[in-house]
């Protein structure tokens, strides 16, 4: 049998893999290489519990720790089974403190055959960070990575970071702390953060929530206001309002939550210790709304051992054109498209943000990545594709745009009565972009076949006659047709302009 080469992979990508040894969980994370923005080949984690009791003895749980290293043996042999070189394994709060954690972290380094990195909590704190930094465009606020064991927190802006600190607020450890008692969690709680220097610094910013907790938090939460978009990578929560939800979570049986479908039976019991410290951190640290990270210390570990002119791109642009280059008919295409639409903004004087600019940027190298669906379900899949995709750096209202522009490419009806539920996340003014760069993509189709070579050869002419006329070479002048004309008038529609089309 023939072996074939993956070609639904990047070429010249070695997979490297993270081991996160945590209070709660150990979990694999196997990733297509190291890049800029990281693509999961593998994710598995278990939940050993190796922080649970820790308060009150010291010491790791005997079969907690059989069942990490149970893990690990397994880990190990998953991450040489998908051709894994570099394997990073770390570890956090639990193995740091606990009195034999220096005996798991020998047993556990037998079975992987490789050193452990032990994270102290500002290194756990500043990895988090990082996480943030890979997953965000210029992030600005506090990043709270809340674990088994322990809360970190650290400030994070486009310049660098503040310095971390760490707290005993972690799930397992709030919960052992308070005997139970959710009064007097919230006590202790009130207690770290009201003292921590990070007090006040919110305001007006970003709470970034890194965290499984949290994350389960923020699904619950999606059920509950339903939610068109179940991407939990920058849903945002805000700070002003979402106090009667953490209320419930703290006051009510889990089970009997709304909703609680969501999140599996094994992180149902935390949730209300993860609903007591984000109280803490609303009341003390006062952020303007609430940021979910899907990123943290695994892939900030990654990030720190990139270059730092690869650390400068932004993820958002660096995943599109990955994107692109795996579903494109012709990538070089979608490159030119970029500068096309540029031009044709310009000329057409419409005007742009420094947001809108990468938005567009990304949508042009996105353009033709549902080429290969069936015509009727064109414009459905790329949607779905680019909404749900594990893009980074975009928020929710960004994801809407890109995947609506792309439908509209394929659709060619801006039917307001046709728009998908996701339209509800963009603003008016997002919503005629899409249509307008939808309106230009399916006019520049039918001049191009999606090829590339021609797009830099086409120009935009003030006309003496009023309006704009789009200048086509001679040689190409075979290309003007009624359809092409049509959709040229259909995007003269779209941006209120008289345009035509000749060749000269």
């Amino acid at each position: 049998m023939t072996d074939y080469p993956a070609l639904g992979r990047l070429p010249g990508m070695t997979p490297v893999g993270v081991i996160d040894i945590g209070s709660n969980s150990v979990r694999l994370v196997i990733y297509e290489g190291l890049a800029r923005s990281l693509t999961v080949l593998f994710n598995e984690k278990v939940l050993s519990g190796l922080g649970k009791g820790l308060a009150q003895t010291n010491r790791l749980d005997v079969q907690a720790v059989e069942s990490a290293l149970s893990a690990l043996r397994r880990f190990a042999l998953l991450a040489r089974q998908a051709g894994v070189v570099d394997l990073y394994p770390i570890a956090t709060a639990a193995a740091r403190e606990a009195q034999n954690g220096p005996e798991f972290i020998a047993a556990a380094e037998a079975v992987l055959d490789r050193e452990i990195i032990i994270l102290t909590g500002s290194g756990e704190a500043e990895g988090a960070a990082h996480g943030v930094l890979a997953g965000f465009y210029r992030p600005d606020g506090i990043v709270g990575d809340l674990g088994g064991g322990s809360l970190e927190l650290i400030d994070v802006t486009p310049e660098g970071l503040g310095v971390g600190m760490t707290t005993p607020l972690g799930g397992l450890r709030l919960r052992d702390l308070s005997g139970g008692d959710l009064t007097k969690a919230q006590s202790i709680a009130d207690s770290h953060i009201s003292a921590s220097p990070l007090a006040g610094k919110g305001k007006g910013r970003d709470f970034f929530a890194v965290g499984g907790t949290w994350r389960n938090l923020a699904k619950l939460h999606m059920e509950q206001t339903s939610y068109p978009l179940h991407v939990m990578h920058a849903y945002e929560m805000p700070a002003s309002g979402v106090d009667g939800f953490l209320d419930a979570v703290i006051k009510s049986d889990p089970d009997k939550l709304t909703g609680i479908s969501a999140v599996s039976k094994s992180r149902r019991t935390l949730l209300a210790y993860g609903a007591v410290a984000l109280k803490s951190v609303l009341r003390f640290i006062e952020p303007e709304k609430i940021v979910l990270s899907a990123l943290g210390v695994r892939e900030g570990y990654l990030y720190e051992r990139l270059s730092p002119d690869i650390q400068a791109e932004d993820p958002l642009i660096a995943s599109a054109r990955e994107l692109s280059l795996l579903r494109s008919r012709s990538p070089d295409h979608a490159r030119e498209l970029v500068d096309w639409s540029r031009r044709s903004f310009e000329a057409l004087g419409i005007d742009e943000t420094p947001e809108e600019e990468r938005l567009r940027v990304a949508a042009c190298l996105l353009a033709d990545i549902g080429w290969r669906a069936h015509p009727d379900y064109r414009g459905k899949q790329a949607l779905s594709i680019i909404a749900h995709a594990a893009m980074p750096a975009v928020d929710h209202r960004g994801r809407a745009f890109l995947g609506l522009t792309n439908f509209y490419r394929h659709e060619g009806s801006l039917d307001q009565q046709h728009i998908p539920e996701l339209e509800s996340l963009v603003d008016e003014r997002l919503l005629k972009r899409a249509q307008i760069l939808a309106s230009l993509f399916r006019a520049t189709y039918l001049l191009t076949a999606s090829m590339p070579g021609i797009l830099d050869q086409f120009k935009w002419a003030q006309d003496p006659r009023g309006g704009f006329t789009l200048v086509i070479p001679p040689s190409f002048a075979d290309l003007i047709g009624e359809r092409p004309d049509g959709r040229l008038q259909q995007f003269a529609k779209v941006v209120g302009k008289v345009l035509r089309m000749e060749a000269r």
